[in-house]
């Protein structure tokens, strides 16, 4: 199975994938905790591309050849042969994430990241947890890591409030897909609902032969 972590800047899903993953793996689950821009090694040097520098360091257009062409690589080298070898997967970000921030809020190219995504991907998760979760506060706790890759939090509370409601939206186009979570919660809270949800799928996962 494929499961993938959305969710604003801040939201809290990176905690929220691993929690899960250290929850499944005591279920005796083989589980591939990975990320996205990132996850194999030439993903992670595009991700040093996309997420440092100013704002304005990229155009929308460009934005997107940069983060599929890390996707490809990492389902090549990471996601793929791990699936195929009947793992658990789970990446905190995935297509949906450039559905939102280069197909919708950097310009109005929506179709275009669903065409190249066809093409060149092929693939979506088989559940996504969208981690929901008040833009200003989850800025808040963005900007509070100091972290090196603040390109996107840069953009300010716009964009923030911009992709949550992208996301809410993006949860209602595919409902058999998505579970929203009340990210405003301790991670307790939160990862308790995350692994209700899983549960089911963990049960079947370990009944498979």
């Amino acid at each position: 199975m494929f499961i993938s972590f959305e969710g604003i800047d801040g939201s809290g899903k990176s905690t929220q994938a691993r929690l899960l993953a250290e929850a499944l793996r005591k279920e005796g689950l083989d589980v591939v905790l990975t990320r996205e821009p990132g996850g194999s090694t030439g993903a992670e040097e595009i991700r040093a591309l996309v997420l440092q520098g100013e704002p304005d360091r990229w155009s929308p257009h460009t934005e997107l050849l940069l983060f599929t062409a890390a996707r490809r690589d990492h389902m090549e080298r990471v996601i793929t042969p791990a699936l195929t070898a009947g793992k658990v997967v789970i990446c905190d970000r995935f297509a949906d994430s450039t559905r939102m921030y280069q197909g919708l809020s950097r310009g109005d190219i929506r179709a275009l990241v669903d065409r190249l995504h066809d093409m060149m991907i092929g693939r979506e998760p088989d559940l996504t947890f969208l981690i929901d979760i008040d833009p200003a506060v989850g800025l808040a706790r963005a900007k509070g890591r100091q972290g090196h890759e603040e390109r996107f939090e840069d953009f300010g509370l716009d964009l923030q409030k911009k992709m949550r409601a992208g996301f809410v939206d993006l949860s209602h186009l595919f409902p058999d897909r998505f579970r929203t979570i009340n990210g405003g919660r301790s991670p307790e809270e939160v990862a308790a609902d995350v692994l209700r949800y899983t549960q089911d799928m963990a049960a079947d996962l370990k009944k498979a032969p």
